[in-house]
């Protein structure tokens, strides 16, 4: 798949997500297939003021490249000043929220917000393009109402204006994760413009990336919380798109993965935070698994890094060796 002159290895992406593709989990994703990783939302705002905290949100590593960093915001000249500092940050491609519909983000006019004003959005867009050479793409909702209108107008608003390629998410603004994804908005929106168009919802498991795929003409496939807790996913997809059975991953390679993914985060965020964010992580790649309750439980106190590894080990060795698919 190809989006402006990044060239990515499959169609497969993961979905940004607030509070959960921090850097740690985004190199699970590339170590488990994922051609492409995007940061939490970022806002134009810190970026543009200095936030250390906003700013740290674009911090990367060698092995999670290429890597898609997403801002949102409203105001053109800021937009425009945030997309140069991500692409002077280093990453690969920038992406643009316009499918967030959280209150803090829809009263500065941002997100979904975007949606509902074709003028102002074709200024963002413009001074973006205008700004930086990084491949762009937009990422969206239906909009704020079910018919999909407003999905296509903002995709050839994005298109005119120099865009690489749309994630649609379709379902609307207030929607939530709410009833079910119209994927045949998806088609609709593929047979409406000219750049490469990326599906995102519903996509459960490895065998609905090739349904999308199949149904809506999509070029690339957006996961997101399917990834929770469950980076296989990526690989198991590519195992299908290969014609291979899906590979499940057993308890050595659940608990190897789990392993990797505290060292990422002790490197990334320092021991003290690590474990504070840790205590409420490590649980999703043990959910559905006996006693995961258990083991949620018996982390939620600890403090270093040796206490967090010395009970994902013996929560492992208490399993049984069984498939645990």
């Amino acid at each position: 798949m190809k989006i402006g002159n990044l060239v990515l290895e499959n169609p497969l992406i993961l979905a940004p997500m607030a509070g959960i593709t921090q850097l740690p989990f985004r190199r699970l994703a590339r170590e488990a297939g994922c051609a492409l990783v995007v940061t939490e939302m970022v806002s134009a705002n810190g970026l543009v003021h200095g936030s250390k905290k906003t700013t740290e949100l674009l911090i990367s590593h060698p092995n999670e490249r290429p890597l898609s960093a997403q801002i949102f915001g409203a105001d053109p000249e800021i937009m425009k000043e945030a997309a140069l500092i991500v692409q002077t940050a280093g990453a690969d491609l920038l992406d643009v929220n316009l499918g967030c519909s959280v209150r803090r983000v829809i009263r500065q006019g941002a997100g979904a917000a975007l949606m509902r004003e074709p003028e102002r959005l074709e200024a963002v867009l413009k001074g973006i393009r205008s700004a930086v050479s990084l491949p762009l793409t937009v990422k969206m909702r239906t909009g704020w109402e079910p018919s999909g209108k407003q999905a296509i107008r903002a995709a050839r608003i994005a298109e005119y204006c120099g865009v690489d390629a749309v994630a649609i998410h379709p379902r609307t603004a207030i929607q939530g994760f709410s009833g079910r994804a119209d994927w045949s908005l998806i088609a609709r929106l593929k047979e409406s413009v000219s750049m490469s168009v990326i599906g995102n919802g519903d996509i459960r498991g490895p065998d609905d990336v090739l349904r999308m795929q199949r149904e809506t003409g999509c070029d690339g496939v957006m996961i997101g919380r399917a990834a929770i807790g469950n980076p296989w996913i990526f690989t198991q997809a590519l195992d299908l798109m290969h014609a291979r059975p899906p590979r499940w991953p057993d308890r050595p390679k659940r608990l190897n993965t789990v392993l990797r993914y505290i060292d990422y985060a002790v490197n990334h965020f320092g021991e003290g935070r690590a474990v504070r964010i840790l205590r409420s992580r490590l649980g999703w790649f043990t959910k559905g698994l006996p006693h995961s309750s258990c083991f949620r439980a018996s982390i939620a106190r600890l403090k270093t890094t040796q206490e967090m590894v010395d009970a994902v080990r013996t929560y492992f060795e208490s399993l049984e060796t069984a498939d645990l698919s």
